[in-house]
């Protein structure tokens, strides 16, 4: 004799993630306890965007600062006509929790290569980068060995394109696989004075939503298997897969770690200070350095700033502005109309005239990390009171630090 069971619809009932849980090595934890970072909300940085929500990473914050055009429509999933004109993150980060009411997205309107704060690299899990130009993989190349965080490279071209991963502070990083082509390009896009030639038209790349699909496809794969490092499971660290989408080819090269790469620099021990870049004094900043460093002790910045324009007719004018964001009309004379010289710095040893600014007026953004130096000896400090500036939308409970 049977039992007489009824079953309802909601014994066979699974959750969003059942069947990702199906996979063996697969811990569902791990998604919903990570922090993800995609810079570039593009074509590439849209399928990241789509894949990670889809897969319930629990915090992503959206890093890019342009608008969406028409021509994003035709490759970018996530964009609609009526978004033409908003920012992209905007837009990519509000269809995420759509997508997904798991999570949560922020976007951050920031230029990629000046305006993230080393702090905020060392807060999350890894970085992905749907990237367009050379420059800004260098910077978030170099931002990621200095706090020790992993971060995946994507490009495409027409139906071609490939993914790499980069894991410091082992293997090769991306500054390990630029050629002097690579290096002539990116010094091509400034003038002699270390000017953005803001005029230069770099040319559109051609692209299509397929190749995106899939280089960001391999993207968000390397990065489970990075969140699962403990599984043994055969990664592109150091790696790249390169794919021929008119061909069918695609195969994987692998670099070769160059030891006298200037981007392996990697910080030590970072004291979290209760210090906000909108508050302290570069005054303040270099004499608390030289209480706990000793009177020799100097500030080390990780850029160089413009302090001051000077003309030969005799006018000089304040600045004040990272020399990556200085524009060409910036150093204009006002009276003569010649071309002024300027003056600039990336340390401070207390003696500077200027000291009455903020860290944040010169260009430093939230939540970086600057370097104290007396001697051979360094040390490593965060203004940790801008943590909530940026990941103010993720609680304590969501465990942020990555």
């Amino acid at each position: 004799m049977t039992d007489n069971l009824e079953l309802t619809e909601t014994d066979f009932a699974e959750d969003r993630y059942a069947r990702l849980r199906l996979i063996p090595w697969w811990e569902q934890e791990r998604l919903r306890n990570a922090t993800v970072m995609v810079v570039g909300a593009g074509a590439i940085g849209n399928e990241l965007i789509k894949d990670i929500s889809l897969l319930g990473v629990g915090r992503v914050l959206v890093v890019d600062m342009d608008t969406i055009e028409n021509s994003n429509l035709a490759r970018s999933v996530l964009f609609r006509a009526g978004d033409v004109g908003r920012y992209k993150a905007e837009v990519a980060a509000k269809r995420a929790m759509e997508m997904n009411p798991d999570i949560k997205a922020k976007a951050l309107i920031l230029n990629a290569i000046d305006d993230i704060g080393l702090g905020v690299f060392r807060r999350v899990t890894l970085v992905l980068g749907g990237l367009d130009n050379r420059e800004a993989r260098l910077a978030i190349n170099q931002a990621c060995y200095k706090v020790n965080k992993p971060w995946i490279d994507g490009a495409i071209e027409a139906l071609n394109g490939f993914a790499r991963a980069f894991t410091p502070p082992d293997g090769a990083c991306y500054e390990c696989t630029m050629t002097e082509t690579d290096w002539k390009l990116i010094n091509k896009r400034k003038s002699c004075t270390m000017l953005t030639q803001e005029q230069m038209n770099e040319g559109k790349i051609p692209t299509t939503p397929t190749s995106s699909a899939i280089i960001a496809g391999v993207q968000v794969q390397e990065m489970l298997k990075l969140l699962h490092s403990d599984r043994d499971l055969p990664t592109l660290a150091g790696k790249c897969y390169v794919f021929n989408g008119l061909t069918h080819d695609s195969y994987v090269v692998e670099y070769q770690r160059k030891l006298d790469c200037m981007s392996h620099d990697t910080y030590g021990s970072i004291d979290e200070m209760p210090w906000s870049v909108h508050s302290l004094t570069l005054g303040e900043l270099i004499n608390a350095v030289k209480v706990d460093m000793g009177t020799d002790a100097v500030v080390d910045f990780d850029r160089d700033f413009a302090s001051v324009a000077a003309c030969s007719c005799g006018e000089r004018k304040d600045l004040f502005v990272p020399v990556h964001k200085l524009k060409a009309e910036a150093i204009v004379c006002p009276e003569c109309g010649a071309t002024m010289g300027f003056e600039r710095f990336h340390s401070l040893d207390g003696t500077e005239v200027f000291l009455d600014k903020t860290v944040g007026e010169i260009g430093v953004p939230p939540l970086h990390i600057i370097s104290g130096r007396a001697g051979t000896a360094s040390k490593y400090y965060e203004f940790s009171a801008d943590e909530p500036e940026i990941f103010s939308e993720f609680t304590k409970e969501d465990n942020i630090n990555g």
